[in-house]
């Protein structure tokens, strides 16, 4: 027995805010607090369950794992009780008192701007899981003993600002595991009453794997709301479409539907069950460096672990569960790392998911653009990491490009839109799909009719540059090179970019060339641009504009290559400035024109000062001062 005494101590600022949120804002739909509270009381079991394979005393004399939840309608509390592993004091303190999660702040931030029911949204989409009891509770009290230990402890917090951690005498505590008593607020006691409590129970958590019972009043009888059997277990003919979104929303701690539902049993050399779901919803930490999948892995319906990489980082927003007949239930971290079978099972699950994909979006076009609205840009990781699936992923990656409009159009659509003689799928990356739509570059694209991918996220940069194809037609930067468009006809002959230059025109660059000096590596005449002045490109060798930015930026490049400036020998600009005989005006021109192109190109002017005084000085020249 501890001799330590009882202990306040503040929350941590974001867990704070949270509860602040949770107690003075209205939400529509409260019922979620009591399936996150079932679902950790799920966990603490079949934690019990995987250490006791180890150490079979932890479970002493009582082998059978369940949850209860007590009411007592007159004292308007409600317990949830389980008789899992349990806490010790300091996991009390780490798991009630603090958010580890990364990504915390971005959280609570977006519940912050939230209002009514979008609020009620955000609450179950992102997993609150226990301090969701307070949106009922105006106390909550949680006695915890855990499994093998000879202490027990007490938690206790109104959700104010402070919670108090007190030890408790044994017989006053389970003989292991959690029980969470909430004082429930006036407008909140009907979650005291038994019809509403088994409404929510068979709803949102009939299908966790452990048996859930419940009791009336104090002294009565325990009768039986779920028997625990595993929803991965049963047939798909068995299964409605409510009972995998509930289990959907408990494995996956979001209150969205899921995009789609997969769940097959593999048989033969390796035998397992898969249940995995697509998210109707974006997880608000999908981008987040450190986030892993989110995958439980089973063994005979044995929780083992969460961590285990069941699924390729690109698939990283599925949830769901695998369960195998194979591995050994002592299967240790390393031996997870290590596996063939863990190999083959990642290698089946990854294979049937991209195939149901792939059907979904030959079946159902506006249900796979969302999927792919959501997670594309995290999918299209895949196409530089899974050479062995590329060509799949591929045929299901969806592009703006500027023959779409607001739509999305697949590679296939692409290639029935080539043009006569057209060689290469033309693409344009950076990182402001506004900038790059209104691109100079894109120009001579237009004027010819071809269609050029409009790519606008972090990864495009990367799997672009990595030698793909489609079809046998590589991939090509608009700002990389020349354009080689010569054989494409025009749709406007009228409107037609040339690249070829008169003798003052000829002139004009090699001034160009001398003035701007080591600013860049070429200045020559463009057959891409039709409207613009000016534009920048890199070299044919090297990476393109965007993907250089990303090296640079990432230290990966020494120095960047000095970029091509190339110039539009109709436009009147250009025309002006090759009859134009002061020199002092052509080099002020020709260092504004290469700003001008930075500009456009996303970055700033080489040298913001210089840039405002040789301005300063044309304008004081044109108006004759």
């Amino acid at each position: 027995m501890t001799t330590e005494t009882s202990e306040n101590r503040p929350f941590e600022a974001d867990v704070s805010r949270l509860l602040h949120m949770m107690v003075h804002s209205v939400y529509s739909d409260r019922d979620v607090f009591l399936r996150e509270l079932v679902s950790n009381a799920a966990d603490a079991c079949e934690k019990l369950r995987y250490e006791a394979i180890t150490s079979p005393e932890l479970l002493g004399g009582d082998a059978k794992l369940d949850i209860t939840i007590a009411a007592d309608p007159e004292a308007a509390t409600l317990t949830i009780a389980d008789n899992g592993i349990g806490m010790s004091r300091d996991e009390m303190i780490e798991a009630l008192g603090t958010i580890a999660r990364s990504g915390t702040r971005n959280f609570v931030d977006r519940i912050a701007q939230a209002e009514g029911r979008e609020g009620a949204q955000l609450i179950g989409q992102f997993g609150v899981g226990f301090y969701s009891a307070f949106m009922v509770a105006s106390k909550v009290e949680v006695i915890s003993r855990r499994a093998g230990s000879d202490e027990a402890w007490q938690w206790a917090s109104d959700g104010k600002g402070e919670f108090s951690v007190s030890p408790v005498a044994l017989e006053q505590a389970p003989a292991r595991g959690t029980c969470v008593v909430l004082h429930l607020t006036e407008e909140a006691k009907s979650y005291a009453e038994r019809w509403t409590l088994e409404r929510i129970v068979k709803e949102q958590s009939g299908h966790v794997p452990v048996p859930i019972s419940f009791i009336e009043k104090p002294g009565e009888e325990a009768t039986s709301l779920s028997d625990g059997a595993a929803l991965w277990t049963r047939s798909k003919s068995e299964i409605t479409v409510q009972e995998y979104t509930d289990f959907y929303r408990s494995v996956a701690g979001q209150y969205d539907e899921p995009a789609l539902t997969v769940h097959f049993r593999a048989e033969g050399r390796h035998e397992y069950t898969a249940l995995a779901f697509v998210p109707g919803a974006r997880p608000f930490d999908l981008f987040d460096a450190d986030r892993k999948g989110r995958i439980k892995l089973y063994v005979k319906r044995v929780f083992i672990t969460d961590d285990a990489e069941l699924l390729p980082r690109y698939l990283r927003f599925v949830r769901g569960v695998v369960d195998s007949a194979d591995l050994p239930l002592n299967v240790s971290r390393e031996m997870i790392q290590d596996s063939p079978l863990l190999s083959a099972i990642k290698k089946g699950v990854t294979n049937r998911l991209i195939s149901e994909l792939s059907k979904l979006a030959e079946t159902d076009a506006e249900a796979f653009g969302k999927v792919w609205e959501n997670f594309g840009a995290v999918m299209k990781e895949g196409l530089y990491e899974d050479f062995e699936r590329r060509e799949q992923l591929l045929s299901l990656a969806r592009f703006k490009t500027t023959a779409s409009g607001e739509a999305t159009r697949s590679l296939k659509d692409y290639a029935t839109a080539l043009k006569e003689n057209q060689t290469a799928i033309y693409y344009i990356a950076g990182d402001d799909a506004t900038r790059i739509a209104n691109s100079p570059h894109l120009e001579g694209f237009r004027a010819r009719g071809i269609e050029v991918l409009l790519l606008s996220d972090p990864v495009d940069a990367f799997w672009v540059a990595s030698g793909i194809d489609y079809e046998g037609k590589p991939f090509k930067s608009i700002t990389q090179g020349t354009a080689d468009l010569g054989l494409i006809p025009l749709l406007d002959t009228d409107a037609a970019p040339s690249s070829e230059a008169g003798e003052d025109i000829v002139a004009l660059i090699a001034a160009m060339k001398d003035v701007l000096g080591d600013e860049v590596a070429d200045v020559r005449a463009s057959d891409r641009l039709t409207d613009s002045a000016v534009c920048l490109v890199a070299s044919e060798s090297g990476p393109d504009r965007q993907y250089e930015r990303f090296l640079a930026a990432s230290g990966r490049l020494g120095s960047a290559a000095k970029p091509i400036l190339e110039i539009n020998p109709k436009h009147a600009m250009i025309v002006g400035l090759a009859g134009h005989s002061d020199d002092a005006s052509r080099a002020d021109v020709a260092h504004l024109l290469l700003d001008t192109a930075r500009v456009l190109d996303g970055d700033r002017p080489g040298d913001a000062k210089a840039f405002s005084e040789r301005m300063t000085r044309l304008v004081t020249r044109s108006f004759g001062a």
